[in-house]
């Protein structure tokens, strides 16, 4: 019996057989999701969405040249002519193959595999364990700022969702945010069977919804919906323009906007926020306090700037902390994003019930970035790393359980609104001596020294042929080289 690690591995070792072919990480996922869902729709019996004459057994019966014709035809067939979210699944598909014996491979390998294994283990963590495979190879691109799935389950886990809230992700990416809060809230409902047939039927169809901009992400977020048995929306378009200001409001939003500033210098086309500014990520702030429901909270990634930055990021700060409690914030460790040296933090705020002014009382600060060790492939960030901040984050899922703070010797530290207001509500606030040496594992990985010291050689080496060719010349003694 295969499990979904072994079945991950098996698929992606294609990926290396098909490099010789042109065909990209990315582009490969992109091909594994046209072929797994029809696979996966026989598997699990529900071909019937599918239309007849464009089906896995369909494709699988088919070799050589007439194989990748039809699957040419059938990808456009899909686009056009199939129905709701499969439609949506296969818009403007076209194939990246080019010789077909790379797609006879990959069919006859997806139709050999342990499928009994794969649904015992979940269909879905079998695609998840995909996206994150790619984005661990491309590290760049969509897989630049890939949220790690400890990180994502804390947030959920803190956060608290709860079934019947409208929960929603406006940056969805592969829509590994909402998969996991579904997957939290199915835990507490008995795999939603305590609940009502309409309640259930909210849940799978109203209780999530994503917003992602580019097309080929949105496809692997279908995919991942639909695999988690999410039968939600997963709208193709901009948060930060005009159709983001008319999405419906959330009682939860689970983020990680992308960072940087928008394409081409522009700021975003909303003409609902107060703060206008090309900065994306202070504009997903403004987004999301104000797409929250009274009372609704709200769990983002946010990159070191949105707490220092000044002039418009000072007044979208100070509107978070009038109309939310911003009650807490997670200082991430540098190293666990596929981006180096990227720095985040996860922000923890509740939109406020009444008025719209002081809703920020207090603000609690959890570092773990200060004195933690070198994250990578030696050293993984995990779970273990992330107990004592859910320790001290307490049960209520608003910040309100009662806490302690560390002083400067600990990691968590409240600071008062007017403590805040004093630093220009500047939040980018350290308590902590930074003790780090030359620990080993902070060194960096032993293949990255050695090719430091090879290309420092070769350099040396270099310069002392130059050098002896030089003094070999007649000019050599009157240029002035000496040894």
């Amino acid at each position: 019996m295969n499990t979904t690690s072994d079945i991950v591995a098996k698929l992606w070792n294609l990926c290396h057989v098909l490099r010789d072919d042109g065909t990209s990480y990315g582009d490969y996922v992109t091909e594994l999701t046209y072929l797994l869902f029809l696979k996966m729709a026989e598997e699990t019996g529900s071909e019937d969405r599918i239309p007849e004459g464009y089906r896995w057994s369909d494709l699988k019966s088919r070799d050589g040249t007439d194989q990748m014709n039809f699957y040419r035809a059938m990808l456009l067939h899909l686009g056009t002519e199939a129905k709701g979210k499969v439609q949506s699944i296969y818009a403007s598909a076209n194939t990246s193959l080019r010789q077909p014996r790379n797609l006879a491979k990959i069919v006859s390998t997806i139709d050999g595999l342990d499928w009994y294994s794969a649904r015992e283990e979940g269909l879905g963590d079998l695609y998840e364990g995909l996206l994150e495979k790619n984005a661990g190879e491309t590290k760049s691109g969509a897989g630049q700022y890939f949220t790690p799935r400890v990180v994502i389950d804390t947030m959920v886990e803190v956060t608290q969702p709860q079934a019947g809230e409208v929960i929603s992700d406006p940056a969805a990416g592969t829509f590994g945010f909402l998969t996991r809060a579904d997957a939290y809230i199915k835990k507490q409902t008995d795999d939603l069977f305590d609940l009502s047939e309409a309640e259930q039927v909210f849940q799978r169809k109203q209780a999530f919804y994503g917003v992602e901009l580019v097309p080929d992400t949105q496809r692997l977020a279908l995919m991942n919906a639909m695999l988690h048995g999410m039968d939600c929306d997963v709208l193709l378009g901009d948060t930060l323009s005009p159709m983001g200001a008319s999405v419906p409001r959330s009682d939860v939003i689970l983020a990680n906007p992308p960072f940087g500033t928008k394409k081409g210098g522009g700021g975003p086309t909303r003409d609902d926020f107060t703060f206008p500014t090309s900065n994306k990520q202070l504009a997903f702030v403004q987004h999301i306090y104000r797409n929250l429901k009274p009372g609704g909270r709200a769990a983002v990634v946010l990159p070191d700037n949105v707490l220092f930055a000044d002039s418009t990021g000072e007044q979208i700060r100070a509107d978070l902390m009038d109309k939310c409690d911003l009650h807490t914030i997670l200082r991430l460790p540098t190293g666990i994003f596929y981006a180096i040296g990227v720095k985040t933090n996860v922000l923890f705020f509740q939109r406020g019930t009444g008025s719209d002014t002081g809703n920020t009382q207090n603000v609690w600060i959890y570092d773990l970035r200060t004195n933690m060790p070198k994250f990578g492939k030696r050293t993984p960030f995990t779970r273990k790393h992330l107990q004592p901040f859910v320790d001290a984050y307490g049960t209520d899922p608003n910040g309100g359980s009662p806490r302690t703070d560390e002083g400067e010797e600990g990691r968590f530290r409240c600071y008062s609104r007017e403590d805040i207001a004093k630093r220009g509500d500047n939040l980018d606030i350290t308590w902590l001596r930074d003790e780090s040496v030359e620990r080993a594992e902070d060194l960096p990985e032993p293949d990255v020294i050695a090719g430091e010291i090879l290309r420092h050689l070769q350099t040396a080496t270099e310069e002392m042929q130059a050098l002896m060719e030089l003094l070999d010349t007649d000019g050599g003694a009157e240029a002035g080289v000496s040894l």
